[in-house]
């Protein structure tokens, strides 16, 4: 009888990871996709919160590498007028095959923007004239205070400007 019960209650646990797994990959996923005549206003916010605009991209290591910094950025300093957008830079034919389900499967809580403006060349020097391009790249702003990186942060880097301008 022990063992009916047993093999019963490993059934039913099974089952509901199954259930707690396919809800998960169910969750619906919020993107909003523009271009960059809709996106330009995110880079120019009069208001005393922090922004922090990092452009990245599925198909790059070291975007996908500081991704649970700005994470964890985002958690920590939610309720100190902190504001992370990670803006995705991936082809827009790809957003439903390989956006979608990176969020999903990565459980990106930050607001995710995917910008389908693929003109690069148009809106570049209006994100920053230092940008070259190559991602990762990062706008902190807060007022009149404007920092850009095109480099990977680490955790330890973004904590000290965040703190920096709070």
């Amino acid at each position: 009888m022990n063992r009916k019960i047993s093999i019963y209650g490993m059934t039913a646990a099974l089952m509901l990871s199954v259930l707690i797994q396919s809800c998960i990959q169910d969750k619906p996923v919020k993107v909003t996709k523009m271009d960059f005549i809709q996106f330009e206003p995110y880079l120019q916010k009069s208001t005393d919160t922090l922004y922090i605009i990092n452009f990245w991209a599925t198909w790059c290591k070291p975007c996908i590498k500081e991704l649970p910094d700005f994470e964890k950025i985002n958690q920590d300093y939610k309720d100190k007028n902190v504001k992370v957008y990670l803006v995705s830079l991936d082809f827009p034919d790809k957003h439903n095959e390989l956006l979608i389900p990176f969020i999903r499967e990565h459980n990106i809580k930050s607001e995710v923007i995917h910008l389908t403006d693929t003109d690069a060349n148009q809106w570049i020097d209006k994100v920053s004239p230092f940008w070259s391009g190559a991602i990762p790249a990062t706008v902190i702003y807060k007022g009149n205070s404007r920092e850009f990186y095109e480099k990977t942060l680490t955790f330890d880097e973004l904590k000290k400007i965040v703190e920096s301008k709070i």
